[in-house]
């Protein structure tokens, strides 16, 4: 991706945040060089990879197959590991109309998808071998508002606003925007977005990025070459 291209997409999706009454942390708005600058005092923002993050998944059509992801807070695995302490994490994301976040599960992660607002968010599951592998013929159990839903493979479930589905390790799932975009909120179990991805197909979490242009906010994908 363009970096032009990501500082277009960060100010439109800045824009839908705001519109639906949700309003980012002020480190959101820091350039680059107030970033470097107050590092030592956002150690715990870096550490945790909270932040912006805009991908297309490495397939270089973002309006085809991308997402865009702003991780709030972001808890430590070792809290979770010994199951206490801060072992949530919340984002906010913002997929568009069509726009196809590919199939995916976690091996962690529980999460719940909220439908924060705009059009309807079409969610696509799928079971899982006993090993945790795609499994076109299983189906599974989920929680929609809590209510327990059995799915078929393959099922979509249509979310409009305010309605969610709860997803564990194992429920394979796809998603878009039906009808329009839609603002996404995901509160779930500590986050690991580098390891915790398990892709059907062979793709990347991470776009590669042509520096055309200087970026407005730093991506979280930034923050190696641009923090240490």
């Amino acid at each position: 991706m363009k970096r032009s291209e990501i500082n277009e997409i960060m100010a439109q999706a800045d824009e839908m945040i705001r519109s639906y009454g949700f309003v980012l942390p002020p480190w959101a708005y820091w350039t680059p060089a107030e970033f470097v600058a107050r590092k030592q005092s956002a150690a715990n923002v870096i550490s945790a990879r909270n932040g912006w993050d805009i991908t297309d998944y490495g397939a270089g059509d973002f309006a085809q197959m991308g997402l865009f992801l702003f991780t709030l807070r972001n808890g430590r695995l070792s809290d979770l590991q010994r199951g206490g302490g801060m072992c949530y994490a919340e984002k906010l994301l913002i997929s568009r109309q069509d726009q196809l976040s590919p199939m995916h599960t976690h091996v962690l992660k529980a999460e719940d998808i909220i439908n924060r607002g705009g059009a309807t968010l079409v969610v696509e599951l799928y079971g899982s071998t006993p090993e945790g592998a795609f499994d076109a013929t299983a189906g599974g159990t989920v929680f929609c508002d809590g209510i327990e839903r059995q799915y078929a493979p393959g099922e979509k479930l249509k979310l409009a606003p305010g309605e969610s589905v709860t997803l564990m390790p194992g429920d394979w799932h796809a998603f878009w925007g039906e009808g329009g975009d839609v603002l996404i909120g995901e509160v779930s179990t500590v986050n690991d977005d580098e390891t915790d991805n398990i892709f059907r197909e062979p793709i990347g979490r991470f776009s590669e990025i042509e520096e055309d242009v200087d970026p407005t906010h730093l991506l979280v994908s930034d923050y190696r070459s641009w923090l240490g």
